[in-house]
């Protein structure tokens, strides 16, 4: 009976000191900085500049399509040269706001924007088989200067979200590379090609299983393309990608 009354004790102590930091320290909107109710979340103004990226666009890459098409449910580039991965989703596109939410987290180490960016991606895979999540991995001495990876925490995040995994080890980045900001698709390509690695005590982590890649930004796929060519090599069943942002006009070169 006195466990009890002190778990009860405990608990109601916990719910006042909650009700206190929220007075002193009441939630904002990571983007404005706004008063909102919940932690974690965007409010109605950012939430409403936010794009969603909706139907219809490709099923194997997300680009946007600027008509319904009939039959065809990819992009001539991925029938063209398909893509190591099986599917690709994201949560918005990336115009203003969804640019900016990428930019807080990556370079100026906003976390707070964590929830709502794990939150739409979440969403934006209902339904789809998923066994384990796996991040796309940042080079150790660019992990070293950045001191996070944001696919990382977006991965983390969504994890505990949907119920799934999340294991930051199954990919390694074997060798350094540029940025991919300022080349051209090929180029893209060629920088990131046989970069990723999955180690071999995490085969068997990877074989039969459903994975999803997660990543900030999907542009010409050329990164998540190369992490999904050596998750198959270890024997992955499938792997699905899913970003925040997916950029709506295709990369030239």
């Amino acid at each position: 009976m006195e466990n009890s009354t002190q778990i009860v004790n405990f608990t109601q102590a916990k719910l006042l000191a909650g009700r206190v930091l929220e007075f002193l320290l009441p939630s904002r909107c990571p983007c404005c900085g706004a008063k909102i109710e919940c932690h974690g979340f965007l409010c109605g103004r950012c939430w409403g500049d936010l794009v969603p990226l909706a139907s219809p666009y490709c099923e194997r890459c997300a680009l946007p399509f600027e008509f319904e098409i009939e039959g065809e449910s990819e992009c001539g580039a991925c029938i063209k040269d398909q893509p190591a991965f099986d599917w690709a989703r994201a949560a918005v596109s990336y115009d203003e706001l969804g640019r900016s939410l990428v930019f807080r987290l990556k370079y100026s180490g906003a976390t707070s924007v964590v929830p709502a960016m794990a939150q739409m991606m979440a969403l934006a895979v209902t339904g789809k088989k998923i066994d384990v999540i796996v991040p796309v991995p940042l080079h150790r001495w660019r992990l070293l200067r950045r001191r996070f990876n944001q696919s990382a925490l977006l991965g983390h995040a969504i994890a505990k979200r949907i119920d799934v995994p999340n294991d930051n080890f199954i990919l390694k980045r074997r060798k350094s590379t540029v940025s991919q900001g300022e080349l051209g698709k090929k180029a893209r390509y060629r920088n990131v090609a046989s970069a990723f690695v999955v180690p071999k005590e995490k085969v068997a982590d990877v074989k039969g299983k459903h994975v999803l890649l997660v990543d900030d930004v999907l542009t010409t796929g050329a990164t998540v393309h190369e992490c999904a060519r050596a998750l198959k090599r270890a024997g992955a069943a499938s792997v699905g990608v899913v970003t925040f942002a997916r950029v709506g006009r295709p990369i030239a070169g």
